[in-house]
């Protein structure tokens, strides 16, 4: 015979302080574990969904990142003329040279200097990421001293704003244009004439390439081309998988340290769930001793008890989810350690990380309920209504 929910359920709603405590601390671990996983997944997804399947990027054989690579124009015309590269509307090659450098910029709020990517780039290179919009004013004039600035930088960095000027490579930059691309990485970048850059710089090399296939499944005969050219020492990646990468160490210190403090904080959320349910049974002895005096056997009363259990993690973990759903209003900025470079992102729910979450807080409440249940299923009925 199986005890009734309704007898379950008010038992919790009678122990108001403890059920709330409880359910509280499942919460807090809950967020905690759930706002970890959010990070690591707003990461990914910036970085992501800065490239397109379709575009791919070269550099330089061995260089980790663009601001490292260095590409000459000779093997940059030899990569220009493969067959695998897409031609525009106006008959010209989809393909993007491009110059990549850092400066240091000072914040809005805190005056403190962070590392921005500047990017030489041209009207193809525009052309080639649809997903970067005009937010406002205009784009820069091919051969002068414009440049654009994502929407990120504007609003954090000193003289990112429109009729702002910034001072790099020697020369008075003037920012004619915010753009706004989305959750993409791109929002975090400073855009400009790439030969105008090149020479503010004086770098004689591009920094990487990049440009459309004409067809998404010849990216392997372009991979074997360029490696079996004895004139090119580059290397070639999806654009979406370049920029992935560039998350790789970050995305794996987020994970390790999450996981680190999901194990730290579970264990007290655990403890917490057996204390919790340990004062539960020692209070309720006698009314034990009556359920097993009715009828009710070992399996239901020890099945109530972590039926109970359970509850108060899914209550637990339900309040943490909706809290760390709050999070996503949050835009976060940091040092990308794979460029040295500021980037911003924002955290990120998925129904992945809602089923995970939820796993996670009944997994404790399971482990925590355990053995009171247990120890509650294991009393003899004499012995509990004598301690009653």
């Amino acid at each position: 015979m199986r005890i009734p929910f309704p007898y379950i359920y008010r038992n919790l709603l009678t122990r108001k302080l403890t059920t709330a405590l409880t359910a509280g601390g499942m919460a807090l671990v809950v967020f905690v574990y759930a706002t970890v996983l959010m990070l690591e997944a707003g990461l990914k997804e910036t970085l992501v969904q800065t490239g397109s399947e379709d575009n791919v990027t070269v550099i330089r054989k061995s260089s980790q990142t663009e601001v490292q690579s260095a590409i000459d124009r000779k093997q940059a015309g030899i990569i220009e003329s493969s067959p695998q590269i897409a031609y525009g509307g106006d008959g010209r090659k989809l393909v993007s040279k491009e110059s990549v450098v850092l400066i240091t910029l000072p914040k809005r709020d805190s005056d403190k200097p962070s590392n921005v990517v500047i990017r030489g780039t041209s009207l193809t290179g525009l052309a080639l990421r649809p997903q970067v919009k005009l937010a406002a004013g205009r784009m820069f004039k091919p051969g002068s001293a414009e440049i654009v600035a994502g929407r990120a930088i504007a609003e954090r960095f000193k003289g990112g704003g429109i009729g702002e000027t910034i001072r790099f490579g020697q020369r008075e930059w003037r920012v004619v244009g915010v753009f706004d691309a989305g959750k993409t990485g791109f929002n975090s970048e400073i855009w400009g004439d790439v030969e105008q850059m090149m020479q503010a710089f004086r770098r004689p090399v591009f920094s990487a390439l990049t440009f459309k296939l004409a067809d998404s499944q010849q990216f392997e005969a372009f991979v074997n081309a360029i490696e079996g050219d004895p004139r090119l020492t580059v290397e070639a990646k999806r654009e979406t998988q370049f920029y992935a990468d560039q998350s790789e160490v970050m995305a794996k210190f987020i994970k390790y340290l999450g996981l680190a403090l999901s194990i730290i904080f579970s264990l007290g959320a655990i403890i917490g769930a057996m204390i919790t349910m340990y004062a539960s049974v020692s209070n309720r002895i006698g009314e034990i001793g009556t359920l097993r005096a009715l009828g009710f056997g070992r399996s239901s009363v020890l099945a109530a008890f972590l039926i109970e259990a359970l509850a108060l993690a899914g209550l637990g973990g339900v309040i943490g989810i909706v809290c760390a759903s709050g999070m996503q209003l949050l835009t976060i900025s940091t040092m990308n350690w794979q460029t040295f470079s500021e980037l911003a992102f924002s955290f990120t729910l998925t129904p992945g990380i809602v089923l995970r979450s939820l796993l996670f807080a009944l997994f404790m409440g399971l482990v925590g309920g355990f053995l009171p249940a247990a120890r509650a299923a294991r009393m003899k009925i004499v012995d509990a209504l004598r301690e009653a």
